[in-house]
């Protein structure tokens, strides 16, 4: 009974083969983490709501909703529908970062759910096993992040104050 036991746990826990399998699986989790780390500490350092822990979870959950279905056999095909749920989720956490303060006649909270937003499709791609993407997607975004600040006049984006 004992060895029966063993087998279906072995079983159970054979979604993972080998040691390259496990090995691409870390690769793109810690690469969707360590990107949407580095997108949280930008937001962090200027004091926005979402941080460092909000926008790794964003990009492992966005990875592993890839990796899974892939991992089990789905085809790339198929994978759109698997897609469009983790871009509508994403859609509603990012509401959530948006406050409406109709007294000061603003809008606060835009550039923090965009920045969730690219910060999911960062964690996609990593999943996919496009990391050269993600990277390269990481270093556009923080530099609209941190460049376009310095380009436009503190009053011409309507989330100006906590974005």
């Amino acid at each position: 009974m004992g060895e029966e036991i063993w087998l279906s746990l072995a079983k159970e826990f054979s979604d993972i083969p080998d040691v390259g399998t496990i090995t691409l699986i870390t690769v793109r989790l810690v690469i969707a983490a360590a990107l949407g780390g580095i997108l949280g500490y930008e937001r962090e350092r200027k004091g926005r709501s979402a941080g460092v822990r909000t926008h790794m979870l964003v990009a492992v959950g966005a990875a592993l909703f890839v990796i899974g279905p892939l991992q089990s056999g789905m085809q790339i095909a198929d994978l759109s529908r698997v897609l469009q749920g983790v871009v509508q989720g994403i859609g509603f956490l990012g509401a959530g970062a948006i406050m409406v303060r109709s007294a000061q006649r603003r809008v606060e909270g835009l550039t923090t759910a965009a920045n969730i937003w690219a910060t999911a499709g960062i964690g996609v791609i990593a999943g996919l096993g496009l990391e050269a993407t993600a990277v390269l997607s990481t270093v556009v975004v923080l530099i609209i992040l941190a460049a376009i600040p310095l380009i436009l006049p503190k009053d011409s984006e309507i989330d100006s104050g906590s974005s």
